[in-house]
């Protein structure tokens, strides 16, 4: 073993003696922040190549579409917003909706009830705590922490669901219980109609994705929390990134730091008061053929605020006898077959066995 093979391996071992004192304490980022420190630690500084990588991608002013469901029950204006989506579909992959008829009060205290675990219930979170994807609810920081270049400054309790899960308020903590299965509720209502809406918006009948089971089987909605971070240029929030999903519906409060790549530009995707996001997944992206587009996103942190986020991400089915493929419809000579079939669950194992911001999982699924 040469030189540089020596320093590499003590590299490797203080960093992993580091992440495992880290994930011990249970406690997340935001144990970190109420324990006064001053500098980030190095498991979540990003390495020198990565962060020479940024300047290469520079800021934008230019918006994510925000698209209006204000009369979306009459039939002229739902064909405008079917065409709004589909334009943000193929071009962004991104896209706010706006008079979704979810109340305020819903998404107020969905955002309320994360803060308040994440914040108060100390010892709730200790007990939840796991990287072991197969539990039902759990509290981590890092599902990728032993795998990943650089610890993200994030902690996340995420509730899982397979349709023969009976889920209650029960099944969470008591200070965010009752409001994330309101919050559950509207939002699979509200998913019904955007996986129409991107039936149509791809010339298909508006049950037709519903028919593939796009919309159902799977699911899982996260509390996503950032903390303050004494130097937020050092790392990162979410690193960069595309979606599993087929589809993912994000709340997020007012801080923003939710960005979107759009060509060599990062786009902010500035909060709007009672505003969902909308983001097409790479499962969508498959079975579409390349039609719409599944694209890299990131999160930032700040110095001063906390952030919350709530994405909820539509799966599909995990039926062995259900595998996904480019529809037949949206084949032509013009537009050939790109992906093979694949499977939910295969898909989802190698998710949980890569770091995040790593191969986009689709590039396995090529012909």
């Amino acid at each position: 073993m040469d030189g540089l093979d020596i320093k590499a391996s003590l590299v490797s071992s203080v960093r992993e003696k580091e992440l495992k004192a880290f994930d011990d304490t249970k406690s997340g980022v935001k144990g970190l922040v109420d324990a006064g420190i001053l500098n980030v630690p190095e498991m979540f500084i990003r390495p020198p190549d990565k962060l020479s990588e940024e300047v290469d991608y520079s800021r934008t002013h230019l918006q994510v579409p925000v698209i209006d469901f204000q009369g979306i029950e009459n039939s002229d204006r739902r064909k405008q917003i079917v065409s709004q989506v589909q334009h943000a579909s193929e071009h962004w992959g991104f896209f706010q909706v706006v008079n979704h008829g979810i109340p305020l009060s819903v998404l107020e205290g969905m955002i309320d009830g994360v803060r308040l675990f994440h914040e108060h219930d100390f010892e709730a979170k200790k007990q939840l705590y796991s990287l072991d994807p197969k539990k039902k609810v759990r509290f981590f920081s890092n599902y990728d922490l032993y795998q990943s270049q650089a610890a993200n400054w994030m902690d996340t309790l995420l509730l899982t669901m397979l349709p023969s899960d009976q889920v209650t308020a029960d099944d969470l903590p008591k200070s965010c219980g009752s409001t994330t299965m309101e919050y559950k509720r509207h939002i699979l209502e509200f998913g019904d109609t955007i996986i129409e809406l991107l039936s149509e918006a791809l010339g298909l009948r508006a049950n037709h994705l519903k028919a593939m089971d796009c919309a159902k089987g799977y699911h899982s909605v996260a509390g996503h929390y950032y903390p303050p971070c004494p130097q937020p240029e050092l790392t990162s929030g979410v690193s960069k990134h595309s979606d599993s999903s087929f589809f993912t519906i994000l709340l997020q409060d007012h801080i923003g730091g939710l960005q979107v790549l759009q060509g060599d530009k990062w786009a902010d995707v500035e909060p709007i008061a009672g505003g969902l996001v909308v983001n097409i997944g790479d499962s969508l992206q498959i079975v579409s053929n390349d039609k719409f587009k599944s694209v890299i996103h990131r999160s930032l942190v700040n110095r001063d605020n906390a952030r919350i986020s709530a994405p909820y991400f539509f799966q599909g089915s995990t039926s062995q006898s259900m595998k996904y493929a480019p529809i037949d419809d949206l084949i032509s000579e013009k537009y050939p077959r790109i992906y093979k079939s694949f499977q939910v669950s295969d898909y989802m194992e190698k998710f949980y066995t890569k770091p995040l911001g790593g191969q986009e999982l689709r590039d396995l699924f090529k012909i």
